[in-house]
C-alpha cells in the first residue's frame, strides 16, 4: 500500500510526511499518526486485546489495522534520561510478566534439547577463541587487538568454564521438572520503545512473544549491559517479579557466554570491538557474583 493508497482510504488530509525505518509519520488535519509495516509474526490487534484483557495497558493506541500497516495514534515523547528509561522497561517488563503468566507442560525431551544446543553455543565459542589465540600465539608480532585479546584470553575461557558447569547444574535442576513458567514476551526490549508522556506506553511488538520471562532481560542485558547499571535494575525488576531459581541460573548462564569478536581490516574498530567483549565478561562477573556462596566465587 503507497501512502496515496493510504491518503484516499483515510482521507486524513495530510501535510506532512516523515519516513522513519519501517514506519511512516503523517502529521494530518485530524491528528497525528504513524503506519507501521505489519510483521509476519503476530496479529497485534488480537495480541492488544489479549493485554488489554490482562489488565496490561500500556500500549498505544491501534487506530486501524490491515494486511499491510497497523496504523496507531502518534505520542509525544517526554525527554528522559536513559537510566529514567531503563528503569521504566524494567517496570513495564516486570507488569507485562506477572499479568500474562502461566505454566505450561514440558517433556524431558524439550528440556534435553535446550540444554544441548547451550552448550552446543558454549563448545563452539571455546573452540572459535581457542583457534583465535593459536593463530595469534604464533604471529612474531602481534596487533594491538590481538596482544589485548592474548593479554585476557584466560578471562575468556573462565568465563565459558563458568557457563559450562552452570548449565549442567541447570540441567540436574530442572530435568525431572513437568512445567516451565510462560509469559507473553515483548522481545524487542529497546529504549526507543518506552515512551513517557500522560502515561508509559511500550511499542514495537511485532516480534513478541510467549516463552519464559528470562529472554526479555537477556534481550534487554545484550543490548545495554555496557550503558545502564544492571545490578540495580535487576533487583527492581525482581522487587516486582522475582525470577525461579532456575530461570535465574539460565539467565546468568546466557548472560556469561562471551561475544564472538570478528576481526577486520580496521585496528582501531577491531581493538574497540576487543575491549567491549571484555568489559562485557567483567560487567557481567560483578552483576551475578553476588547471587553465589563465596566457595561458588572461588571455584570460578
Amino acid at each position: 500500500m503507497s501512502i496515496k493508497d493510504i491518503n484516499n482510504r483515510f482521507a486524513l488530509g495530510p501535510y506532512r510526511y516523515t519516513i522513519k525505518k519501517n514506519a511512516i509519520i503523517i502529521d494530518a488535519d485530524d491528528g497525528h499518526f504513524v503506519f507501521k509495516k505489519r510483521g509476519t509474526n503476530n496479529d497485534i490487534d488480537q495480541l492488544f486485546k489479549y493485554l488489554k484483557s490482562r489488565d496490561f495497558v500500556y500500549l498505544p493506541n491501534l487506530v486501524d489495522s490491515n494486511e499491510h500497516y497497523d496504523i496507531y495514534q502518534y505520542i509525544d515523547d517526554v525527554t528522559t534520561p536513559k537510566e529514567q528509561k531503563g528503569l521504566d522497561m524494567m517496570h513495564l517488563l516486570s507488569l507485562l510478566h506477572n499479568k500474562t503468566t502461566f505454566y505450561k507442560d514440558v517433556n524431558e525431551d524439550e528440556l534435553k534439547a535446550m540444554y544441548e544446543d547451550i552448550s552446543n553455543d558454549i563448545n563452539h565459542t571455546f573452540n572459535y577463541y581457542n583457534t583465535m589465540i593459536e593463530d595469534i600465539e604464533q604471529k612474531v608480532y602481534m596487533s594491538p587487538s590481538e596482544y589485548l585479546l592474548a593479554r585476557n584470553i584466560s578471562r575468556v575461557f573462565g568465563a565459558l568454564m563458568f557457563c559450562q558447569r552452570e548449565i549442567d547444574r541447570w540441567y540436574e535442576l530442572i530435568k525431572d521438572k513437568h512445567k516451565k513458567r510462560i509469559v507473553t514476551l515483548h522481545n524487542n526490549v529497546d529504549l526507543d520503545h518506552v515512551l513517557r508522556y500522560d502515561d508509559l506506553y511500550l511499542l514495537s511488538w511485532d516480534n513478541s512473544r510467549q516463552d519464559m520471562p528470562l529472554f526479555d532481560i537477556l534481550n534487554f542485558y545484550e543490548r545495554y549491559a555496557l550503558e545502564l547499571n544492571f545490578e540495580e535494575l535487576l533487583k527492581y525488576y525482581e522487587s516486582k517479579y522475582k525470577l525461579l531459581d532456575e530461570e535465574r541460573l539460565l539467565l546468568f548462564v546466557m548472560m556469561s557466554i562471551p561475544r564472538k569478536v570478528i576481526y577486520m581490516e580496521d585496528e582501531m574498530d577491531n581493538c574497540r570491538e576487543t575491549s567491549k567483549m571484555l568489559d562485557y565478561i567483567y560487567k557481567t562477573e560483578a552483576l551475578i557474583t553476588p547471587y553465589y556462596e563465596v566457595d561458588d566465587i572461588k571455584e570460578n
